[in-house]
C-alpha cells in the first residue's frame, strides 16, 4: 500500500513539474522495478541543460556524478568501456562535451551496446553526438585489434553465442561449446 502511495506521489510530482514549460527538472524513470531519481533531463527540450562549471566544487560534483553514472550502469561491458573513456576525457571537456556525454549516458544499455559495437545502425541523432562517435571509434578499434571478424556477430544477429554453435576443427566436438 505504501508503494502505491509513493508511486502516485511521484506521478503527481512529474505532472506538476512538467507543466512548467522550459524548465529543467529531475524526472523519475523506472529502473529495476523501482523509481530512480538520478535521471536529469530537460522537459521542454527547448533550453539547454544547465551545467554549472563556475567553481571547482560544482565541477567536482558534476564530474564525480557523471563518472559514477558511466561506471555503474549495470551492464559490465558498458561499465568498463564508458567508465574508462569518461575517466580519461572528462577533465578536458567543455560544457558542450558534457552535454553530449549526458545524452549518451541517458541512452538505454542494450541499444547503446549494439550501436557501439556496430551490430545495429544508430539513429542519426546519436551518430552526430561527438562523445558517442569517439567512444564508438575506440570500441571498434579495440574489436579490430583484439578479435577476429568471424567471432563477431553480424548485423541484425545477437552477439551472444549459444550452446549449440557448430565448432570447426580437427579436435573439436561436432556441435556445442564443450
Amino acid at each position: 500500500m505504501a508503494t502505491i502511495r509513493i508511486a502516485l506521489r511521484n506521478v503527481h510530482r512529474i505532472v506538476n513539474t512538467s507543466a512548467v514549460a522550459g524548465r529543467t527538472t529531475t524526472v523519475f524513470r523506472p529502473q529495476y522495478g523501482w523509481v530512480s531519481t538520478y535521471f536529469s533531463t530537460n522537459i521542454s527540450n527547448t533550453q539547454p541543460l544547465n551545467i554549472d562549471l563556475s567553481n571547482e566544487e560544482s565541477k567536482r560534483r558534476l564530474y564525480n556524478r557523471l563518472l559514477y553514472r558511466s561506471k555503474q550502469r549495470g551492464f559490465l561491458e558498458l561499465d568498463l568501456v564508458l567508465g574508462k573513456w569518461v575517466e580519461e576525457h572528462i577533465h578536458s571537456m567543455d560544457e558542450n562535451g558534457i552535454k553530449a556525454l549526458v545524452n549518451v549516458l541517458d541512452l538505454e544499455n542494450p541499444d547503446l551496446w549494439k550501436w557501439l559495437t556496430g551490430q545495429e545502425q544508430p539513429p542519426e541523432a546519436v551518430t552526430v553526438n561527438p562523445v558517442f562517435s569517439a567512444v564508438q571509434q575506440k570500441v571498434l578499434k579495440n574489436l579490430n585489434n583484439h578479435s577476429s571478424p568471424e567471432t563477431r556477430a553480424t548485423r541484425g544477429r545477437p552477439w551472444v553465442r549459444g550452446w549449440d554453435d557448430i565448432k570447426k576443427g580437427r579436435d573439436s566436438p561436432i556441435t556445442g561449446n564443450q
